[in-house]
């Protein structure tokens, strides 16, 4: 059933997306509350490739935005297991990981029905273990060496504390809309 509301969703965002233009206004937050208690429900995570930023989306509004990395190929879609590509489209955020290499890890459900149609006619495996992660502990090259590059293996990453932060307002079973 999920997957078949993925493959309606995908085919609504096909259609409407090449007349959709969004215009983001960053609300002010209101210290005086708890940050986490205070925030609204985010139903869905929204990433511009092109742009290096995902958002967190509640009911149509973007509520905070990060700084992102993409894979070492940042251009185009994931083809193809070991392209290095970052995939666009429509996913789910169905589980999350506390990762030795990448600190927190929210798992992206690629490949979609799709991506898996499209390996499958091109004979070539379509890769897996896409996720949202942060950037690895390592004294050798601090946080802020990763934060300008691209370079993930098709993953996006983001600083440790911005990524706790999507951790504990991003739920399991969120929609994730990848964009070029």
């Amino acid at each position: 059933m999920r997957w078949l509301l993925a493959l309606f969703c995908l085919c609504v965002t096909s259609v409407s997306q090449a007349a959709f233009t969004e215009t983001i206004i960053r609300k002010p937050q209101d210290t005086a509350q708890s940050p986490v208690a205070s925030q609204p429900l985010v139903d869905k995570v929204l990433v511009l490739k092109s742009e290096r930023r995902l958002q967190l989306i509640s009911r149509g509004e973007p509520l905070k935005t990060y700084r992102i990395s993409l894979g070492k190929q940042p251009k185009g879609t994931k083809e193809r297991e070991g392209d290095n590509r970052t995939p666009e489209g429509l996913y789910w955020l169905d589980w999350r990981k506390v990762s030795d290499r990448f600190n927190l890890a929210i798992h992206i459900s690629y490949p979609n029905i799709s991506d898996a149609a499209r390996a499958r006619r091109e004979g070539v495996n379509p890769g897996g273990m896409i996720m949202i992660h942060g950037t690895p502990i390592d004294e050798n090259y601090p946080e802020w060496y990763f934060h300008t590059l691209d370079w993930t293996e098709g993953c996006i990453a983001m600083r440790n504390a911005d990524m706790q932060e999507v951790w504990s307002m991003v739920k399991d079973g969120t929609l994730i809309e990848i964009r070029p």
